[in-house]
């Protein structure tokens, strides 16, 4: 691969991603600002609060260290709001001040912190703090910096400042037990500046990004090598195909897309047990390979609409990257069919395991629009079925779909499981599950390519089991001389 282009497509893709991120954080900002308004709170709900002692206080708020600052930049950081009403109406106080006034205030007088409000089912958790005095009313003290007190609901405002803070709530007279209804709010003068900044460096980033990753896929994908090699097949030496020789008028030889694997005989029976850890490089490079066929399709697909072509370019590219997915999937957790490490190439190799497709000419303009998720739907509840749980497993490079590992049960997991433990205790790789396991893998990676966009032939229903696919070139003589490759070529008889 040349570097220029790779260089581009890493960079663009973090750029993207992060400016992604800051796009849609900056829209949730937008939207709270929005919803926030001039005068407006983010509230919680009102709960009740009981102590049988003098007073209810919240853990030390701070210390806070974000306001200060000279102007311009002194906005208003943020503000709170706090409303109680009292049990009954009976007069209440509500107050903020110093942690160190209300420790002075408190001490030796029993109290109660409250250290957290569970919603479902409500449940606050208490803190007990013994003692024996009984407090002066709070409405005598001098260092509260915002109150309120009497009957009925209360309510204090207070601009978040630098310190360590204590909220109090007690009866007005400074008597026991408390019984209160509590709400509270927030809000930010923070939150529009903010959400402007992150909007214009975010969109900013992604488009930057995006043009970054398009030209490094039109950098790979330009003068490589053609994605298609129909007129010949390579097959390691002593390979056994398991099968009849392919038949140009058997169902599905004229199906466009072809993957072919090849079973190792000296497969190892316990190296499938660290693979996961070998192919860690290729998932981090595919990673951004699989970005960057994602933001082409996307390209492409705009192309076909406006023009009936596939960009010659995006399409080797996108070749490429399910070739290079593929055989990183035949060596680990999709196949386990060979323990040849994979090369880290876009083009076509030896490599027991390859993917190709014929570049299309014309492609429809209208099913552009359908194919990729309306006309590919009774496909995915098959796919569901054979990729199941490994779906988000692909995407990291298996068998290209999710992009997380997944959970639960696959028919394809489940047999490279038992192909792999039988593997580990007889030495011997079963060749009916591999059958299967390659025909599972044709299915898939078919599906694959008509949602990419690479062809209009709708994906049959039939699984082609075996190492060849039914659209290989028919596989009848093998010269004594080896191919380019170094392995024997494989070709037509003329039958």
């Amino acid at each position: 691969m040349k570097p220029g282009p790779l260089i581009m497509l890493l960079i663009g893709t973090i750029l993207a991603l992060i400016g992604l991120g800051m796009t849609i954080t900056g829209t949730v900002a937008a939207v709270a600002a929005g919803v926030q308004g001039e005068n407006g709170y983010f509230s919680t709900r009102t709960v009740p609060l009981v102590a049988d002692s003098y007073a209810l206080t919240s853990p030390p708020v701070g210390p806070v260290t974000t306001t200060g600052t000279p102007p311009p930049l002194n906005l208003d950081v943020a503000r709170i709001r706090l409303v109680a009403t009292g049990a009954n109406d009976d007069p209440v106080f509500l107050g903020i001040a110093p942690q160190a006034d209300v420790d002075d205030y408190l001490a030796n007088v029993a109290h109660t912190e409250v250290r957290g409000v569970e919603s479902t089912p409500f449940r606050a958790r208490y803190g007990e703090i013994a003692g024996t005095d009984r407090p002066e009313p709070p409405t005598d003290q001098d260092f509260w910096t915002v109150s309120a007190s009497g009957p009925g609901s209360q309510e204090i405002t207070w601009p978040v400042q630098p310190g360590s803070w204590a909220i109090v709530v007690m009866n007005e007279d400074g008597s026991r037990p408390v019984a209160v209804q509590v709400s509270a709010g927030v809000r930010s003068g923070l939150l529009a500046p903010a959400a402007l900044t992150l909007l214009v460096i975010g969109i900013l980033a992604l488009v930057i990004g995006l043009v970054l990753v398009i030209l490094g896929v039109i950098g790979l994908g330009r003068n490589g090598p053609a994605p298609s090699s129909r007129a010949d097949a390579a097959m390691p030496p002593g390979a056994s195909t398991g099968q009849p020789a392919a038949d140009p008028d058997r169902p599905g030889a004229d199906y466009p897309a072809r993957l072919n694997g090849w079973l190792d005989p000296g497969v190892s029976r316990a190296l499938w047990l660290v693979k996961w850890i070998l192919v860690i490089p290729h998932l981090i490079v595919l990673f951004f390979l699989w970005f960057g066929l994602w933001i082409g399709t996307i390209v492409a697909g705009f192309a076909i609409l406006f023009t009936g072509r596939y960009p010659r370019s995006i399409f080797n590219y996108s070749v490429g990257v399910l070739r290079w997915n593929w055989r990183v999937g035949f060596y680990s957790y999709s196949a386990l069919g060979t323990d040849r490490y994979p090369p880290f190439t876009l083009a076509a190799t030896d490599y027991p395991a390859d993917l190709e497709v014929d570049y299309p000419e014309r492609l429809s303009r209208g099913l552009v629009l359908v194919k990729w998720w309306l006309l590919v739907i009774p496909h995915l509840f098959i796919l569901a079925i054979i990729a199941g749980g490994s779906w988000g497993w692909t995407a990291n490079g298996m068998n290209g779909w999710g992009a997380d590992a997944g959970t639960g049960f696959s028919l394809l997991g489940i047999l490279v499981l038992i192909a792999a433990v039988i593997l580990l205790f007889s030495g011997r790789y079963r060749r009916g599950i591999f059958d299967l396991i390659l025909g599972l893998n044709r299915w898939l990676y078919r599906v694959i390519v008509y949602i990419t966009l690479m062809r209009d032939e709708y994906p049959p229903f039939r699984l082609d089991q075996g190492p060849i696919d039914p659209g290989s070139v028919p596989l009848r003589t093998v010269t004594s001389g080896p191919g380019p490759s170094g392995f024997p070529v494989a070709r037509d008889d003329g039958r």
